[in-house]
């Protein structure tokens, strides 16, 4: 009888799931950092064998680069299993400087309506006929408001 863990790991092996190996692998290198760079690394992906870590701070770039040769030349000899069918030839960093999504809090307020200021006198002083009409049309929508 086989339990979870058994059947999660053949499903994962599966070529439909593929990039779940793939998210693992990522996130044990991931770990292999200190708690503190984990914690400033946004995401990170695989383009092209090379793994590319997206972090959200200047200072977080470098103490990565203080890292990373250390954890290059170690998964040159030891690879995690989970990395085991990809082929990662470098790992790179760079910072973006979006705002987290998650960590926003966004509040909907009531839309304010103000009492119409404007009195719509004015003088209509153009020649042309169309612009007259809208000029009209604009100045009875000023009235009306003005009135209420």
């Amino acid at each position: 009888m086989k339990n979870a863990h058994d059947i999660i790991n053949s499903l994962q092996n599966r070529p439909q799931f593929s990039k779940l190996s793939r998210f693992k692998c990522i996130d044990r290198i991931r770990l292999s950092f200190s708690p503190p760079l984990q914690k400033m690394i946004k995401f990170a992906y695989i383009k092209n064998s090379t793994l590319f870590f997206v972090l959200n701070h200047p200072g977080a770039k470098q103490e990565f680069d203080n890292n990373i040769q250390s954890i290059k030349s170690a998964l040159k000899y030891v690879q995690p299993q989970e990395c085991k069918g990809l082929d990662l030839k470098d790992i790179k960093a760079f910072v973006t400087h979006t705002p987290r999504e998650e960590n926003k809090t966004v509040e909907i307020k009531e839309a304010e309506h103000y009492k119409e200021r404007a009195t719509g006198a004015f003088q209509i002083t153009t020649k042309d006929e169309k612009l007259r009409n809208i000029f009209e049309s604009i100045k009875e929508i000023i009235h009306e408001h003005h009135e209420s």
